[in-house]
């Protein structure tokens, strides 16, 4: 089978690390998230790209998810002594992939390319593509007005109230041609936030369809277990945008595009709600606190594909 996954984000690299565990490179292509990438100090910082092969090299740090584990922090403090911007932290050897990333696409190297080339050097074997290579940035429109997504997320620390959201750059933007849909069996949207995660690959022009197009079955996994997001603001964000912070009100989201849904067990009466919006349904163990948990869920996801 060729399995094509959406990710983005912490939850989605987990997700992610399970496939790439129990499937051959050759029969799983990650798509991930472009919309968090800025540009920071000189440096195209992609943040999502960065979770997601950091992860697949098992070098991510593994309380926080994101970054590199053993980080170090001198060029922050020298940064913060000549009253630089330090609010969005980059490690030492973080720093080193966003110089190289920058030297790349300084040479002409496309994000697709750089992506590669430094997954490549860390010892990644899976195939992480951007889903596009052209510029798509995710703003938050807030009560406070509209926000660049980091400024939103890092900066302000997601404390603003956030009342939509908008993909500047997806209406001009081209799908990553390097995604294989003619070679599709099966899709799966990763528990990432549906809202700044996934809908900003879904916004790029012709990726909906594209997607569609191939037949494959198109599998979500939810990231509200119990109303609760696992991690990062979905919850919150579902709660100022005014709607439930339910499992069904993700698969709601999700109507039209998704054919099948995954559940946490902990919402199965969720089940039948779920199915009256014509998706397939199943409730699994979707809380991946440690790398059996991972790989099971992957397993598991993979079975019901089946």
């Amino acid at each position: 089978m060729t399995l094509l996954a959406l990710t983005g984000g912490v939850g989605g690299a987990k997700l992610a690390l399970g496939f790439a565990k129990v499937l051959p490179p050759e029969d799983v292509v990650f798509v991930v998230n472009t919309g968090d990438d800025f540009e920071h100090l000189g440096l195209h910082i992609s943040p999502d790209v960065d979770t997601i092969t950091y992860t697949l090299a098992e070098v991510a740090n593994p309380i926080a998810g994101w970054g590199r584990k053993d980080e170090t922090w001198r060029f922050m403090d020298a940064l913060e002594r000549f009253g630089g911007e330090t609010w969005f932290r980059l490690g030492d050897a973080d720093l080193a992939l966003h110089l190289h990333r920058r030297t790349l696409l300084n040479a002409g190297k496309s994000l697709t390319a750089a992506t590669n080339e430094i997954a490549g050097r860390l010892g990644v074997e899976h195939t992480i593509l951007p889903m596009s290579d052209d510029p798509v940035r995710t703003r938050v429109l807030t009560s406070d007005g509209s926000l660049a997504f980091q400024h939103y997320f890092v900066r302000d620390r997601c404390a603003p109230k956030a009342v939509g959201f908008e993909f500047a750059g997806a209406e001009t933007a081209s799908v990553n041609p390097a995604i294989p849909f003619e070679s599709v069996t099966a899709i799966v949207i990763c528990p990432s936030n549906p809202f700044v995660s996934v809908d900003p690959i879904l916004a790029v022009d012709g990726m909906r369809d594209a997607l569609l197009a191939t037949g494959a079955p198109i599998v979500a996994v939810s990231p509200i277990v119990g109303g609760r997001a696992i991690k990062g603001p979905t919850a919150k964000m579902m709660r100022e945008l005014g709607v439930r912070t339910t499992t069904v009100a993700v698969a709601e989201h999700y109507a039209g595009l998704v054919s099948h849904f995954v559940i946490d067990e902990v919402d199965a009466r969720a089940e039948a709600a779920v199915a009256a919006l014509g998706m397939g349904t199943t409730a699994l163990q979707t809380v991946m606190t440690t790398l059996d948990d991972r790989v099971q869920l992957a397993r598991s996801v993979l079975e019901f594909i089946r």
